[in-house]
């Protein structure tokens, strides 16, 4: 998947993921595809937390949750973008994870 992934503004132990969605990440219904956005989440969590634990220690995912607020991107293909947002708590693989759309509104939640 060819999304864009950095640290979150606030630095260590945050991380941002961007897609500029095309019809390659839609679903049958023309809005961006539910696996496209959890993907960018959990890529978007492990980025996050490999910021803030030991070097050459491993820390994947033991549980991954999305709930979908309401549809994102597809309809005005061209410009539209999703993005994914994490952010660890206390150093552990887990937090509060939003996706927005290009209106920035939250479009899901994990």
């Amino acid at each position: 998947m060819d999304f864009s992934i950095g640290s979150g503004p606030a630095g260590l132990g945050t991380a941002v993921a961007i897609l500029d969605v095309d019809e390659k990440k839609l679903n049958p219904n023309v809005i961006t595809h539910g696996g496209v956005i959890f993907n960018m989440f959990n890529t978007a969590m492990g980025w996050a937390t490999m910021s803030v634990i030991d070097e050459g220690s491993l820390c994947p995912p033991v549980e991954v949750s999305v709930r979908y607020l309401r549809p994102m991107g597809g309809r005005g293909i061209g410009g539209d973008r999703a993005g994914a947002a994490c952010r660890t708590s206390g150093g552990a693989p887990r937090g509060r994870r939003d996706s927005r759309g290009s209106d920035d509104r939250p479009s899901a939640a994990g």
